[in-house]
């Protein structure tokens, strides 16, 4: 095979420009750039030696160079070099050596050229999917905007400007309905690097962590920690309990959330289109907190077992409605919150109970 240097100088230009534009260390690209100059090689010309690519950044110029051992007899020409050979290349050279031989093709220009450009575009390819992973993988467990594309068979589709992200089936609000080109705000549920497209984004309008979030962008007294929440039960797109607290006495927790006629409260609900939000004082007393949970309804008395963990609340024949709530949700909320099953009991059964 003829042996041609080859121009690497617009290559070496492309290099420099990503290294400067994306980061990438220039070394990385270099290797890189043999690498898949050498499998080009092995690719296209059949050839059993080893061979090695040298770049040189200073003339602009690549090589390829067979790396053969020098040996008193040669058994094998794809590996080794006689040392009388051996000696027209380097007069030093002796039994045991490497020697490098220049092997470039004469037509290996077009090739190096279309293999550097495709390394070029790869690693350009991963640095901007490592750029957008470092990006969003710190908004995990943070709310986003982003803007509805499409809906598939997967989720929605939502454009967060350098990335797409799903909300997947399970992670929407039944009731909710977006249209493409709608503004959403989501919850970041996980972000993945190893998408097939690049980073994968997975968002959730379901998740209690929403609301709470929610909480923190409405109610500086949160955000800046003076108010905690402590507990969220929710029941997504119908109704949602959250248990709040102070250690600053002159702050009242519930009314800092609420605010003052409900505007800080009332944007949560219109985000998420009316969903009922029940704002209750946590307690460090078990009875007090569940009866709190238990909002709006009266209590008259309730029994603690700390065994079975349950609490049996009486409450007055007129509240047991409040206390259950439609469909059993203000109790099967409650107990979310407390996270204590709760057994309601009317006054009027706790007193044929006594009777009997």
């Amino acid at each position: 095979m003829k042996s041609e240097k080859i121009s690497a100088k617009e290559l070496l230009k492309a290099i420099d420009e990503l290294y400067i534009e994306k980061g990438i260390t220039k070394e990385y690209l270099i290797e890189s750039l043999k690498l898949a100059l050498e499998a080009a090689y092995r690719k296209n010309y059949d050839s059993e030696e080893t061979i090695v690519v040298d770049i040189n950044e200073e003339k602009g110029e690549v090589r390829v160079l067979a790396v053969k051992t020098v040996a008193e007899e040669v058994e094998d020409s794809n590996t080794q070099i006689s040392l009388q050979e051996a000696k027209t290349i380097n007069k030093r050279a002796k039994v045991g050596d490497e020697i490098k031989i220049e092997v470039t093709p004469k037509n290996f220009g077009r090739i190096a050229a279309a293999a550097g450009k495709q390394i070029i575009v790869q690693r350009l390819r991963e640095a901007e999917r490592d750029l957008v992973f470092s990006q969003y993988s710190d908004k995990e467990g943070q709310i986003v905007v982003g803007t509805v594309e499409r809906t598939d068979k997967f989720g929605i589709i939502v454009d967060l400007g350098k990335v797409e992200a799903l909300v997947p089936e399970k992670e929407q609000v039944k009731r909710e309905m977006f249209n493409s080109h709608d503004k959403i705000r989501a919850y970041v549920l996980s972000v993945t690097a190893n998408g097939k497209y690049g980073p994968q984004v997975v968002l959730s309008r379901k998740d209690p962590r929403f609301v709470k979030k929610l909480f923190e962008l409405e109610v500086p007294e949160v955000a800046d920690g003076l108010v905690e929440i402590k507990s969220v039960a929710r029941e997504a797109g119908s109704r949602t309990k959250i248990a709040v607290w102070s250690n600053d006495e002159n702050i009242d927790p519930v009314g800092s959330c609420i605010g003052k006629k409900g505007m800080r409260i009332n944007p949560i609900i219109e985000e998420l289109f009316g969903e009922r939000i029940d704002v209750v004082p946590y307690s460090d007393d078990l009875p007090s907190y569940i009866i709190n949970a238990l909002s709006p309804a009266e209590v008259l008395a309730i029994d603690i077992n700390d065994e079975e963990k349950i609490a049996t609340v009486v409450v007055p024949d007129e509240s047991l409605s409040y206390a259950i709530g439609a469909g059993g949700q203000n109790v099967r909320l409650a107990a979310m919150l407390t996270g204590w099953k709760i057994d309601i009991k009317t006054e009027t059964a706790i007193k044929e109970n006594i009777v009997e």
